[in-house]
């Protein structure tokens, strides 16, 4: 038995089924408002579909109720696949509200069948919300900001609280500009979680850009610095602002400047921004670990 999300427990045997162009609208049409169908279209004389059918099954079932395969013979059966213009088989169509959706053709391996029905429930199984948070990462990486926003969606359609994705959708939307939709997306994370590491981290960033937002060009400090190196207040805001334009390593040599020079000033101020850029930027980042050295450097000559 598996249990459907909300719902009744589900017989494992009604997850798969067979049906014929009589009974196709009542299975796979109305079945499909309630949760996607997979549409099967094989043949006995077909060696590839013998190859998948066991393959999809095995996903189909593993996703507890969510998704449900219906297997159609196409020699016994042949109008439906005539209608969808389909000329090769084994093709399986995804059905959603009545209308089909998506779909693939030939014998897939099981990771890539996984992958297709994950597109349409979410996450399959123990370490599939790390699997996709990390794809995400690596979309925000190459700089594919509507990837990794889908996929931390994908993630908190099925697991609402997770710290990771949260923290993950904010800092997209906050790369992106938009500092009221990174709050928005912090505020939906529970009361129980908000010291996570990876909250504050992104809070910190958005409060960092929130303090960069009102400097203006870094010329006017560099000039001030010229004509007086100890001129903390300038190089502070020139270190702030060159954070704003992410340039991550020269704002932390001027906060380190400024320490080196007078570790009192502004009540230690150079030290604490220091480390709120580090917040904010992560533990793992890569400025982040050279500007600790510098600290420490620093802090303990």
């Amino acid at each position: 038995m598996s249990v459907l999300e909300g719902g009744a427990p589900t017989p494992q045997s009604d997850l798969v089924k067979d049906t014929t162009t009589k009974t196709f609208r009542e299975d796979v049409l109305t079945e499909s408002v309630k949760q996607p169908v997979l549409v099967d279209f094989w043949a006995p004389w077909c060696g590839p579909c013998k190859q998948l059918q066991p393959i999809i099954e095995k996903v189909v079932k593993a996703a507890g109720g969510k998704v449900k395969l219906v297997k159609m013979n196409i020699d016994e059966n042949p109008e439906i696949a005539g209608q969808l213009g389909i000329q090769s088989i084994p093709a399986v169509i995804a059905f959603q509200r009545g209308q089909p959706v998506d779909g693939f053709m030939g014998a897939l391996p099981e990771s890539q069948v996984k992958g297709f029905i994950e597109r349409l429930i979410g996450p399959l199984g123990p370490g599939a919300a790390e699997e996709l948070i990390a794809q995400a990462l690596e979309a925000q990486a190459q700089g594919d900001a509507a990837g990794a926003a889908a996929l931390y969606a994908t993630v908190l359609a099925q697991e609402p609280d997770n710290v990771a994705a949260l923290a993950g959708l904010a800092r997209v939307e906050l790369d992106s500009g938009n500092i009221e939709g990174a709050r928005g997306v912090l505020a939906a994370v529970p009361d129980a979680k908000k010291n996570d590491p990876a909250i504050a981290s992104v809070l910190a960033a958005i409060e960092l850009t929130e303090k960069s937002a009102s400097l203006g060009d870094t010329a006017e400090f560099e000039a001030k610095i010229a004509q007086n190196a100890n001129d903390h207040q300038a190089r502070f805001d020139l270190a702030m602002a060159l954070a704003a334009r992410d340039k991550r390593d020269e704002a932390v040599d001027h906060l380190i400047e400024i320490i080196k020079r007078d570790r009192t000033w502004d009540e230690d101020g150079a030290r604490r921004q220091l480390l709120q850029f580090f917040e904010a930027w992560g533990p793992m980042d890569e400025t982040s670990i050279a500007g600790r050295r510098k600290l420490s450097a620093v802090l303990f000559r």
